[in-house]
């Protein structure tokens, strides 16, 4: 071909189906306005993301350090180190009455990786996934991209945000493969009882093609006494079909680091094994050196960080519930606050523009009051938005009071 002939134009990128109506998180896209915003010059206050505002605590550090220095920074075992695994063990034993052998135990690049790894590792197309409404988005986007359909139960605010038995058995059909319960709940901070749990394993006892996602990242993170447990610790019949997942970024202040594990049946954490095999392998060598020490190091850490979000959590709850039209209910763990804003809906800014769903309100929150949180509807339930707790007191006393400001400036 001759330097003057015309060169065709490459072809636009045709996404995968996969992921063809997937999008980058909105909890993202919000941040990155709140930071377009600061780098204007405003003042805003970010409640939106799910991270704590603690460091990671010293002798985890430490541990990581000491790891660098002596080498630890090869490739390991696929999916954890064996001291690693030894530790998970230890955790679920102490922690949660749960028993599992090594081979019943995976640790990948933090929680989300290792519910991927489980949808990608047990769905076809057409499987059902049920997860209660209000769900972490990121449940119904992995589930899609698996092949699965996600088929939401409602968690009503006078149930608690919680799942009803009733609902759940209504929804179970011949295609559904799991059930997605997170406790406590992100976004809603609510949490299940031994009770409540009991009685929906008498439901899933009666469908034994239904295996259980016990997403038990806020484990640690429980307030006014309440006791946690999780699924298979309640329920032992239900454990040879259940996948206890957990990770460090919450209680640990981890984020960063990711890591993440679970533990469940042996013959699905060698599935998901071949999963991780063909995306990222193992998990950081010095992140999971880091992760023996964080379980069996000290755990005063946990109790400090838990008595700071309580004060924080009431904090919240207590200003959201003096403004008029604002309802929360508050949570029995996390960090997050879900409050209903159905008595802002249909009142009118100050700049002329008519508030119809909970993302114009929070829009109007960030725009003209420097307060970013995010609505309910991307979690699935509106009209509600939710507010992370994982600041300072003094950035959410300012928060409240402007959002207090925000909605007496409404028409």
């Amino acid at each position: 071909m001759s330097q003057t002939e015309a060169i065709a134009p490459a072809a636009p990128l045709r996404r995968a189906r996969r992921i063809a109506a997937i999008e980058v998180s909105e909890i993202l896209r919000i941040g990155a306005r709140a930071a377009q915003l600061k780098r204007e010059g405003r003042d805003v206050i970010v409640l939106g993301a799910g991270e704590p505002d603690f460091d990671t605590p010293d002798n985890v550090k430490a541990a990581a350090v000491r790891a660098i220095e002596a080498g630890e920074t090869k490739y390991t075992l696929l999916d954890g180190t064996l001291a690693l695994k030894q530790a998970i063990a230890a955790k679920f034993q102490r922690e949660n009455g749960l028993t599992y052998g090594l081979d019943q135990i995976t640790a990948g690049a933090g929680a989300k990786q290792v519910i991927h790894n489980a949808l990608m590792a047990t769905l076809d197309e057409g499987d059902e996934v049920i997860v209660v409404t209000p769900y972490w988005t990121s449940y119904a986007d992995m589930i899609t991209i698996a092949g699965g359909t996600t088929v939401q139960v409602p968690g009503r605010e006078e149930n608690g945000f919680l799942l009803d038995p009733a609902d759940l058995e209504a929804a179970i059909t011949p295609r559904t493969r799991w059930l997605m319960l997170n406790s406590p709940s992100n976004p809603s901070g609510a949490a299940y009882d031994e009770a409540r749990l009991r009685a929906i394993s008498e439901v899933l006892l009666r469908h034994p093609h239904v295996w259980v996602l016990a997403d038990d990242i806020y484990e640690h993170l429980v307030y006014d006494g309440f006791v946690f447990k999780t699924m298979a610790q309640v329920e032992p019949r239900l454990a040879d079909r259940t996948l206890t997942v957990n990770g460090l970024s919450k209680a640990y202040a981890m984020t960063g680091w990711r890591l993440g594990y679970a533990g469940g049946p042996r013959e699905l954490i060698a599935a998901m094994a071949v999963v991780q095999s063909q995306s990222t392998s193992n998990p950081c060598s010095v992140t999971q050196a880091a992760a023996i020490e964080a379980l069996n190091g000290p755990q005063d850490v946990l109790a400090e960080r838990q008595a700071s979000f309580l004060q924080r959590r009431d904090l919240v709850v207590d200003a959201l519930n003096a403004i008029d039209g604002i309802r929360c209910r508050r949570p029995e763990g996390a960090f997050y606050t879900f409050a209903n804003c159905a008595g802002v809906l249909g009142k009118v800014t100050p700049q002329g523009k008519r508030l119809e769903t909970d993302a114009d309100f929070c829009s109007y929150l960030l725009d003209h009051h420097d307060v970013a949180v995010v609505p309910g509807s991307i979690f699935g339930l509106a009209p509600y938005f939710r507010i992370s707790y994982a600041t300072s007191l003094t950035q959410l006393k300012t928060a409240m009071e402007r959002i207090a400001n925000a909605v007496r400036a409404l028409n």
